[in-house]
């Protein structure tokens, strides 16, 4: 995934999200529906976590140095997390605290038609926001689900993106029913129960999205794909006889380190050795793009509890 698609989908979530917030809040002042506080914090959290998404892609296009030779790639990864554990705390926690307590003091809403209006509006925005977000993601989804997409995606904004804005939708969703049952009985449970609906849906998808950026923090590797492709573009030639073994693993969204022991015909010259490995990191490199950070270390391949003659190595020597 480019970083301009996920941050064209961001700057739709931020605007749509502000948009929504500031309306909602005056819907709550007017109407005292904890639903619409609830989904006023909603929105504003959201918003806090797509300014974080765009500085953490900012950070991470910082040069690699001494202290970090591998680069800041993961600070993406870093950020996607934090935006979880706020979605988690800020938005879910305080919903669930909100509809507890309108469970025990119920009271039916002061200006029901307006909760209603702002809603209807910010199902519109949102449906804008999450559509940007569906077309941005199409390229790098390719065939698979939107299950496997948000699951196995390294790149985390439009992940996340694509989870907020499907929570925002069915969060509003809840809110609409509560809010409109509470006007047609006069009873403000409905509306505390909403309320409740939209805590237990954020904490859920805080905590998928805690389970699926905490995997990118520890480190991943290639996908099964990128392996066979890796793997096939080293044995495609006469330089390689086998891989003895290799490992793989993301330093960012878009950045894969592959270190790799192979096999070479023994009484190899040196020389030979250092052409075989630049035509091995080609091969790799047009096979799978983002494996910028490639190691090879050259051995000979030698059958478990047999003894490698002393022919058996390759020969380090200048080439005649």
């Amino acid at each position: 995934m480019s970083t301009s698609g996920g941050n064209k989908a961001i700057f739709a979530a931020l605007a749509a999200n502000l948009g929504i917030a500031v309306t909602k809040f005056i819907a709550w002042a007017f109407s005292g529906s904890s639903s619409m506080l609830a989904e006023g914090v909603h929105s504003l959290a959201d918003s806090g976590n797509q300014l974080l998404l765009l500085l953490g892609g900012r950070r991470a296009k910082k040069a690699a140095d001494e202290e970090h030779p591998f680069g800041y790639g993961r600070e993406r990864f870093v950020f996607a997390f934090v935006v979880s554990i706020i979605l988690f705390s800020v938005g879910g926690v305080f919903s669930l605290y909100e509809g507890v307590e309108k469970l025990r003091e119920p009271h039916p809403l002061e200006v029901p038609w307006l909760p209603v209006l702002v809603l209807a509006i910010s199902l519109g925005l949102e449906g804008f926001s999450l559509r940007t977000a569906i077309r941005e993601a199409r390229p790098s989804k390719g065939s698979q689900s939107w299950v496997s997409f948000i699951r196995r995606a390294k790149a985390p904004e439009l992940p996340v993106v694509l989870l907020e804005d499907a929570a925002a939708l069915l969060g509003l969703t809840f809110a609409m029913v509560g809010v409109v049952l509470t006007w047609i009985t006069g009873d403000g449970v409905f509306d505390a129960i909403g309320t409740l609906l939209i805590g237990v849906l954020l904490v859920a998808v805080a905590v998928v999205l805690g389970i699926e950026t905490k995997s990118l923090l520890i480190g991943e590797g290639a996908s099964a794909a990128d392996v066979a492709a890796i793997r096939a573009a080293v044995t495609d030639g006469p330089e390689v006889e086998s891989i003895i073994h290799m490992k793989t693993l993301y330093l960012g969204p878009e950045e894969l380190l592959v270190a790799a022991k192979v096999a070479m015909p023994g009484r190899t010259l040196l020389s030979d050795v250092a052409a075989a490995i630049n035509t091995v990191e080609s091969r790799v490199r047009e096979a799978v793009p983002i494996a910028r950070v490639i190691y090879v270390e050259p051995d000979v391949w030698v059958e478990p509890g047999h003894v490698a003659p002393a022919t058996d190595a390759i020969v380090i020597r200048a080439a005649d």
